[in-house]
């Protein structure tokens, strides 16, 4: 797609449902488009929305090698429910080797490398080839997620950034989850709407932003993949 049409696009595009959004991209891009899951609630919402549009869609999924039990657990349930095309993206520094280069603990002293080193990079090769990827992120999220619209340009991965999910609320996902009977991350029922890595994930306290929980106390509020 010619990036000068993005404004077009995006008026285009601006009120419609997600599910036109995804056929738009699939029609769009074709097998040059994937998707990118955390499987957190909004992931698990985007990816049955993907399976009913269209079947083997890659997914894209980092393993950072600090996730939750419990995430890890839920990436198996999904793979059976979707038999989903799953590309599992990862440094090849293991949490040792990170500690004996990097110091022990780098997710607390230098959480920003951390992000890079066991996120950014690999999601970069994993994204080459891809013209477009769709991610999960929503407008009422926090602040620097607020103005998300359905197609953007990531200059961090020089390819289009696809969001679908960009005007459901909290509720909305909840409710999706419940009406379609779809497996999601229990962590969520335990006051964590935003998971990632298990040393930098607490749960959120009411009145709180979504993402609060992530990287609490360090003013760090992307792991770098959006930002």
């Amino acid at each position: 797609m010619d990036i000068q049409r993005l404004p077009q696009i995006q008026e285009q595009l601006r009120s419609s449902p997600a599910e036109a959004i995804v056929a738009w991209a699939l029609e769009t891009f074709g097998e040059r488009f994937a998707v990118g899951t955390s499987f957190g609630a909004e992931a698990m919402v985007l990816m049955d929305i993907v399976h009913r549009v269209q079947k083997g869609v890659p997914f894209v999924f980092l393993d950072t090698g600090f996730h939750f039990h419990d995430t890890l657990a839920l990436v198996e349930q999904a793979r059976a429910r979707y038999d989903v095309n799953l590309i599992v993206a990862k440094t090849d520094l293991t949490p040792q080797q990170q500690a004996e280069h990097y110091g022990d603990q780098l997710f607390l002293h230098d959480p920003d490398r951390c992000c890079e080193l066991r996120k950014v990079e690999p999601m970069r090769r994993a994204l080459a080839g891809f013209e477009a990827w769709a991610t999960g992120r929503r407008s009422d999220q926090n602040a620097d997620r607020a103005n998300a619209r359905a197609v953007e340009w990531d200059a961090k991965f020089e390819l289009f950034k696809v969001n679908p999910l960009k005007d459901w609320s909290w509720d909305d996902i909840r409710s999706y989850l419940a009406l379609h009977e779809i497996p999601y991350n229990r962590l969520h029922d335990m006051g964590y709407p935003s998971i990632g890595c298990a040393p930098c994930t607490q749960p959120v306290k009411p009145g709180q932003d979504l993402r609060a929980g992530r990287w609490a106390g360090t003013g760090k509020s992307e792991c770098g993949l959006h930002k």
